[in-house]
């Protein structure tokens, strides 16, 4: 299986092989800022099975909630933050999972960082805290 990721205007895209190893919800501060919603959505691909397909990426490094810095990759033109690199994750690549823009796309398989939700909302999730184990 293959299933293609594009930022907003279409000039960034993303081919991911396979399933995803993991879907994962993240309330944490620093990922509403980044989507400017109450949370993001990631799926998680082994770093070998994403390959840049079309358009160049701006990057933008910062350190996260864990304590591990992570490196979004951007659209220069519209901006979208179309995946990311994080170093407490190595092997994998989180890629933006509205960004398939796929209604059958699979559901997150756990929320992190709960203790950062909005309390009004609630989800069908196992929830943690912060970040679990490392996988």
């Amino acid at each position: 299986m293959e299933r293609y990721a594009s930022c907003h205007c279409g000039k960034l895209v993303l081919r991911c092989a396979g399933e995803p190893v993991k879907v994962s919800l993240c309330h944490c501060f620093d990922c509403q800022k980044r989507t400017g919603s109450l949370f993001s959505v990631a799926a998680f691909y082994p770093r070998e099975s994403v390959a840049l397909m079309a358009g160049e990426a701006k990057m933008f490094h910062r350190p996260s909630a864990s304590g591990f810095d992570v490196s979004f990759h951007f659209c220069p033109d519209c901006g979208s933050s179309l995946w990311w690199e994080p170093e407490r994750l190595p092997h994998l690549i989180g890629v933006a999972a509205g960004a398939f823009a796929d209604p059958d796309f699979p559901m997150p398989q756990q929320a992190v960082w709960s203790e950062q939700r909005h309390k009004w909302l609630a989800l069908p999730l196992a929830s943690h805290a912060r970040n679990p184990v490392k996988t």
